[in-house]
């Protein structure tokens, strides 16, 4: 189709500027978010930055530091040093812990990339109970023996089958935490891997951080490209996610009050988003969803006042899955080149899905799946099916439930 070729064409474009974290990102801001320098901090660092030898931590006090004046603390090179060869360039060989109340800023004013050390056997993470800024910079793994990013294929998640894989450097930000992680205009890659349900370690990770912002960025080639858990008014918009091992966006347990939109989101291992588990009033806006390997869109196990719409998606096996959920919206969006159009499940009730194209269906009793349980219990109407060799529209909703 014209459509997805246009489509597919400006990401390839796009690929081409994110290929690899050597591609220098913009300073200019979309937004004031996280775009404060931390130039020099309100406080003598020499009294709030401290290393754990033990535990191989930086710990962060400060009201406000950046990697510069952490570097200027500590003065030990095994620890934290320059990069030789790239220009604001940081290793990184330690986790940092960003305590309650304090804030750390990784933005242009002194960084362009920082690399965490990961050589296959270590896994240092950002842990954030303050605030973390990152701004206009790239954060990855590295392994010095291949100088090159570190690798979790080996990393694997099927049902109750998990593969413990190679341990990466991660960002996690905590339940209690006191301030946000916002991330503008950067380029978070090779980052988590599967360390056993509950490990916590899945690479872009958020617990806490209620009003977080993720905007502008390439989130790629992490275990999940993104998790949260019981977070409440975050926004993810304008964001590359894609080649992430798992799940490309997957908000869960409880999160709430999310908006998801204007992202594009493919080539992901499993599901392009999901929302699982006690989600409630999510939106899913405006994006551009395809080649994941096994749904682009998924509410699952009781997500409940939510919306999507909007949405394009194409080459999945299954375009969006309803399942478990309850009280959701789903309208507006084209499905295209897809095994199957919108499934909804025996267990899901009282969800109105409406004026919503699917095209180009090999079968075309598969564009909406309706459980026969579900027929009585969901509304659907003005929702067409499109030929686009003949261009022949047939209407989908009579037979299948709730009709108006």
């Amino acid at each position: 189709m014209a459509s997805v070729a246009v489509i597919l064409t400006s990401i390839i474009i796009l690929s081409l500027f994110s290929t690899s974290i050597y591609a220098s990102v913009s300073a200019s801001l979309s937004s004031g978010t996280g775009g404060s320098s931390s130039s020099s901090s309100s406080e003598d660092a020499s009294n709030c930055v401290t290393f754990d030898s033990e535990g191989r931590t930086i710990i962060v006090t400060c009201k406000t530091t950046n990697l510069t004046q952490i570097d200027d603390r500590l003065r030990n090179p095994d620890v934290i040093r320059r990069d030789e060869v790239f220009d604001k360039g940081w290793i990184l060989n330690a986790g940092i812990t960003v305590a309650e109340n304090a804030a750390l800023y990784i933005n242009s004013s002194d960084t362009s990339w920082l690399k965490i050390i990961s050589d296959g056997e270590t896994a240092y993470p950002i842990h954030v109970s303050g605030s973390v800024k990152i701004n206009s910079v790239g954060i990855s793994s590295w392994n010095p023996n291949t100088n090159n990013y570190t690798s979790s294929l080996d990393s694997h998640r099927n049902g109750e089958d998990v593969q413990i894989g190679t341990p990466r450097a991660y960002i996690i930000v905590d339940d209690e935490a006191t301030g946000t992680t916002d991330i503008i205009n950067s380029e978070i890659a090779y980052l988590g891997y599967e360390s056993g349900y509950g490990g916590g370690r899945t690479g872009l990770r958020y617990e806490g951080g209620d009003g977080s912002i993720i905007r502008g960025s390439n989130i790629h080639d992490l275990y999940f490209g993104f998790y949260s858990k019981g977070v409440g008014g975050m926004i993810l918009e304008n964001n590359y996610v894609h080649d992430n091992i798992h799940y490309g966006l997957d908000p869960h347990t409880g999160t709430h009050d999310m908006i998801i939109r204007n992202n594009t989101v493919h080539d992901n291992g499993s599901i392009g988003i999901i929302c699982s588990l006690d989600c409630f009033n999510i939106t899913i806006e405006n994006n551009t969803v395809y080649n994941n390997t096994k749904m682009g869109i998924m509410f699952s196990r009781n997500m409940t006042d939510s919306i999507a719409r909007n949405n394009t998606i194409s080459n999945e096996d299954r375009g969006i899955v309803i399942s478990e959920s309850h009280n959701n919206e789903v309208y507006s969006s084209t499905i295209s080149t897809s095994n199957s159009g919108i499934d909804l499940d025996e267990d899901s009730s009282g969800n109105s899905i409406h004026d919503n194209t699917i095209v180009d269906m090999a079968d075309p009793e598969d564009a909406l799946g309706i459980d026969d349980d579900a027929r009585g219990q969901n509304t659907l109407y003005s929702n067409i099916l499109i030929n686009s060799n003949n261009g022949d529209r047939t209407s989908l909703d009579q037979g299948n439930s709730t009709f108006k």
